[in-house]
């Protein structure tokens, strides 16, 4: 069992999901280059290769930010800023807290399966989605997935130094959507899934790839959806460029 630290900030402003790499820009700049959590990169040319412990993300349309362990620390770079006007665009945003909350959580692999829902979630590299579109039944690519998902949830803990020494069971029951993303200017294909685990993971955590810009974002969800499968659905939507 792992404790981890988690606190979200979570703000009144309204920002659109395409804001939030200028809005982790403006945070970044408020607390200064020299603390790497908040912008990993090492500089300007080198990124810091690691699961992100500052996430920022957009929750009911406010802009919120996700701490993780030393990361629950650091944000006070950021709050005791007297200015907290951030320029997202063209406009300048006085930004006001809506909510608070520093909580620990029990990491553990249970006896018992926990329900979620990711949203976003963008599950291949180039090399392991052409394998994803070589396959040609439904049953494959929905295994194909659950590994993946796998993968991202031990790459999780790893990065919060989590030992996971049990099997972690992985279901998913429905693919709600999948549609075509872009982050730094290229495509990728990003899915909304629910799916069923063993594993407890906290609520706006981060799986996949960009988690420190908003996307695979986690949710619990309290009843197992029926089981269902529409790959079919692929729409457009620009989050980040």
């Amino acid at each position: 069992m792992k404790k981890l630290k988690l606190l979200r900030l979570q703000f009144e402003n309204k920002i659109e999901d395409y804001e939030i790499p200028a809005f982790r820009a403006a945070i970044a700049k408020k607390v200064g280059k020299d603390s790497v959590l908040f912008h990993h990169h090492l500089d300007d040319n080198t990124r810091l290769y690691r699961y992100p412990l500052i996430q920022y993300k957009r929750i009911n349309n406010n802009p919120a930010i996700i701490c993780l362990e030393e990361g629950a620390g650091e944000i006070n770079r950021f709050l005791t800023n007297k200015d907290w006007n951030i320029t997202i665009g063209k406009n300048i945003i006085e930004l006001k807290i809506l909510k608070l909350d520093l909580n620990q959580f029990n990491l553990q692999v249970w006896d018992k399966n926990f329900n979620y829902r990711i949203n976003n979630w963008i599950a291949f590299n180039s090399d392991n989605y052409k394998n994803y579109h070589n396959l040609i039944s439904l049953i494959e690519k929905i295994r194909f997935l659950e590994k993946i998902l796998i993968a991202h949830i031990i790459s999780f803990a790893e990065g919060v130094k989590w030992n996971i020494d049990k099997q972690i069971q992985l279901v998913i029951n429905e693919i709600h959507k999948q549609r075509l993303v872009k982050y730094k200017g290229i495509e990728f294909l990003a899915f909304n899934i629910s799916f069923t685990t063993n594993v407890f993971l906290p609520d706006y955590i981060g799986l996949g790839k960009a988690v420190s810009l908003g996307f695979g974002v986690i949710k619990k969800i309290k009843e197992k959806g029926k089981l269902k499968f529409e790959l079919s659905e692929v729409s457009t939507n620009v989050i980040c460029q």
